[in-house]
């Protein structure tokens, strides 16, 4: 960003600001991540965006779809462009959601 060094060495264009206030206009603070649902040993996950800093089951942004371990088939159900969307602007996927779009990949 011009106007920003990561070391704030305070070109005169505002305040100096360390390092780690400056990340925040760099990396997005948003994950692609499951929400539990379901009841007791019955698991089904929701398939969501969310901030970071929000509770596992806690408010998110946008649902992409769900992923359920207990059937057959087709566990996994995506909106991939709006996935596709939301990694294109800075959204981090888990491990436990790359892990299930890359086995939906190789299975279908």
């Amino acid at each position: 960003m011009p106007g920003f060094s990561l070391v704030g060495t305070g070109t005169g264009r505002g305040p100096m600001r360390p390092a780690r206030t400056l990340m925040r206009y760099f990396f997005m603070a948003v994950r692609i991540r499951l929400q539990r649902r379901g009841s007791t040993k019955r698991p089904f996950y929701a398939v969501v965006v969310a901030d970071a800093k929000m509770p596992r089951d806690g408010r998110f942004l946008e649902k992409l779809g769900t992923y359920n371990p207990l059937k057959e088939s087709d566990k996994l159900d995506l909106l991939m462009e709006r996935y596709n969307h939301w990694v294109g602007v800075g959204a981090i996927p888990t491990a436990t959601v790359a892990s299930l779009l890359k086995r939906a990949a190789a299975v279908g």
